[in-house]
């Protein structure tokens, strides 16, 4: 039974972690396009396209981490 709730609280913490860091890097990601955007709107395109990018990159982060607790609860 140890191993059960040791397991839980393994993916738990791995994915509170993940949610966080992600969370936080496309806030900041966002922040930061955002202010691009305001100072010179002639590249606000390329930069809003720019962003989506750097956010999927930044999303896939929670993912793995996602996969890491699935793996840990369900296969080890």
């Amino acid at each position: 039974m140890e191993a059960d709730v040791a397991k839980m609280v393994t993916s738990a913490a791995v994915m509170s972690v993940g949610a966080f860091t992600s969370a936080t890097g496309e806030a900041w990601i966002a922040k930061t396009a955002l202010d691009g955007m305001a100072r010179n709107p002639e590249v606000a395109d390329k930069l809003f396209t720019n962003m989506i990018v750097a956010m999927a990159l930044d999303e896939s982060t929670a993912i793995y981490c996602l996969v890491i607790a699935l793996i840990i609860l369900f296969v080890v």
